[in-house]
């Protein structure tokens, strides 16, 4: 963990899973070795479960035994009667983000693992996710909550198998605790684990899986790097608007224009994610015809600029938050 040294001081959530519980126990050895500050545990009493406070008290106690200050952050309201693992994923990251940005905490620490990396590239795979969604976690990435634009992810754990993980608290004699959840067969990611031995007997081993993910992620990273080069040829911002060269959105390859337009519709439109990939593939093949009009998506209205923007010629199209509308001229 040397090369964390400049992510410092941060918080850890931890579940009090094997594999929170082991990042806890990493983290809390790395920082006396160095003398570094000691982390600061969060644990989060989501109320989904029977006896979810105790297990909450249990981190408690056992982040006090490391001499690690813990928080519990309790999950209040109503919960959901569907799509409960999104909405308790949502409910876990405001809860500890609003906690570091209120004690002034830049980094907050989760315990993906190599398995968690494995099993999201076939979630998503299932579910028809392109590049973005195949793409491998990032050791550090931004917050996956919006609002908190400080705050980064940090996953230590990417590169270790979830069996290693446990095999460190066996040899430490450091029980953890298996959610109800993780064994609830109304959740895809359930359901996928109950099915892993036979992948693996096909070959199709977390370690692969993961690499292949990795390698997407570096193919992600290489289009990004191109889009950001198109954006500045192609693109002048005014004022709250953004004029295209639609010519050349158009003609760029379409991999290229399909990325650059939907990182423009959620610049614009202030989203925390991109359009959905059909409404934005409609969107782009549309500009190809001569007859293009305004159209609305993701919160933006995208039409022909007015002759007084023509910045490209008549070509130019000009981005705005839908409600803003120019007036012809």
């Amino acid at each position: 963990m040397s090369a964390l040294g400049t992510l410092w001081p941060g918080a850890v959530a931890v579940s009090g899973g094997g594999d929170s519980l082991a990042l806890m126990h990493l983290l809390a050895d790395w920082a006396a070795a160095g003398k570094r500050a000691t982390p600061k545990i969060l644990t989060v009493d989501h109320g989904l479960t029977a006896g979810s406070n105790k297990r909450a008290n249990e981190v408690k106690a056992q982040a006090k035994k490391l001499g690690l200050a813990c928080d519990v952050l309790v999950w209040k309201g109503a919960k959901p009667k569907s799509d409960i693992e999104a909405a308790a994923r949502e409910a876990r990251y405001r809860l500890t983000g609003q906690w570091c940005r209120e004690n002034g905490i830049a980094y907050l620490y989760v315990a993906h693992s190599q398995d968690d990396q494995a099993e999201t590239f076939l979630l998503r795979l299932a579910r028809g996710s392109g590049l973005d969604g195949l793409s491998a976690m990032s050791a550090v990435a931004r917050y996956p909550v919006e609002g908190f634009s400080g705050l980064s992810l940090v996953r230590p754990l990417l590169d270790s198998a979830r069996t290693d993980l446990r095999r460190f608290l066996k040899a430490r004699g450091i029980a953890w605790h298996e959610d109800p959840m993780n064994t609830d067969t109304r959740f895809a990611r359930v359901r996928l684990r109950a099915i892993w031995p036979e992948l693996e007997k096909a070959g199709l081993t977390t370690a692969r899986i993961a690499a292949g993910a990795r390698h997407l992620g570096r193919a992600r990273e290489a289009l990004e790097g191109q889009m950001e080069q198109l954006l500045r040829s192609a693109t002048r911002q005014e004022g709250p608007r953004v004029l295209i060269d639609g010519a050349m959105l158009i003609a760029a390859p379409r991999e290229l224009g399909l990325r650059a337009l939907a990182s423009l519709l959620k610049t614009v439109g202030g989203q925390a994610y991109r359009p959905r990939f059909e409404q934005l593939e409609a969107l782009f093949d549309s500009l190809a015809d001569g007859r293009f009009a305004a159209r609305t998506l993701h919160g933006c209205r995208l039409g022909p600029a007015p002759r007084r923007l023509a910045t490209f010629g008549s070509g130019t199209l000009v981005l705005e938050k839908e409600g803003g509308r120019l007036k012809p001229s």
